[in-house]
């Protein structure tokens, strides 16, 4: 029986097909599970997997997931401390200067927290990204 590789393109009529692969260098929590329960069922009975590789293995996987229950409490940190700061705006005095040149001054009346930042809404319905170039001052 005559095999062929994957990539060999001899045979092929068009010299334009391609071969596509995309791959992630990153391997996620549920994927790291998947492939080591694989590995636990397809291991031969007669040669088990080796108990120490088990065992660090098992770390990796709790390092893996320690790891993400820490970056879900950062964000809702981080998200915390966004609406703190946006709530010490609400009645302040901005002032800022827009790409055009033109200065604005307004009362702050609320913030929007989205994922690009904060925008300031000011009594004139003007809105104003929080950030550099912003003024803060009392009312």
């Amino acid at each position: 029986m005559n095999v062929t590789s994957a990539t060999d393109t001899t045979g092929k009529s068009n010299s334009t097909d391609s071969l596509t692969t995309t791959s992630s260098n990153s391997v996620d929590y549920n994927t790291f599970l998947q492939l080591l329960i694989a590995e636990m069922k397809n291991q031969d009975p007669t040669n088990p997997m080796d108990t120490s590789q088990y065992m660090s293995q098992f770390a990796q996987l709790s390092t893996v997931e320690q790891a993400m229950q820490t970056n879900s409490k950062l964000d809702a940190l981080l998200s915390s401390q966004s609406l703190s700061q946006a709530n010490g705006l609400i009645g302040k005095t901005v002032s800022f200067t827009d790409s055009t040149g033109a200065s604005f001054s307004g009362k702050v009346v609320s913030v929007a927290i989205n994922s690009d930042g904060s925008i300031a809404t000011l009594q004139d319905g003007t809105k104003v990204a929080v950030g550099p170039g912003l003024t803060i001052s009392q009312s």
